[in-house]
């Protein structure tokens, strides 16, 4: 997880420059989709990026995850929370007894 001081760094850079006026839930949720766009551009064409590329994916990965941690304290989400009980649903969906090696859809185990 991120730590409280990464977390405050994010707050601060967007304090500094006034753009929580912009920070809407919906333009937020624009930002994550269109970074996550380019996060998989970085594996276009390819498995793996190149050696070269995985700065740009690094950065990529940054994006998303800053615009997810400033969507989910606009929506006042305990990010600890809301992991853990999603994850206590996966695991209802996907047992490992069924799901163990197998990357079907749960509704297809």
């Amino acid at each position: 997880m991120l730590s409280d001081s990464t977390i405050s760094l994010i707050r601060q850079f967007t304090r500094e420059r006034n753009w929580d006026q912009f920070d809407t839930p919906e333009n937020l949720a624009k930002c994550i989709s269109i970074e996550a766009a380019e996060l998989l551009e970085c594996y276009q064409w390819s498995n793996t990026p190149r050696d070269n590329d995985i700065n740009h994916v690094q950065e990529e990965l940054s994006d998303v995850l800053i615009y997810c941690i400033m969507l989910a304290e606009k929506l006042n989400c305990d990010l600890d929370e809301i992991v853990r009980d999603k994850m206590a649903k996966n695991r209802q969906k996907y047992p490992v007894a069924k799901a163990y090696g197998n990357s079907g859809k749960y509704r297809n185990l």
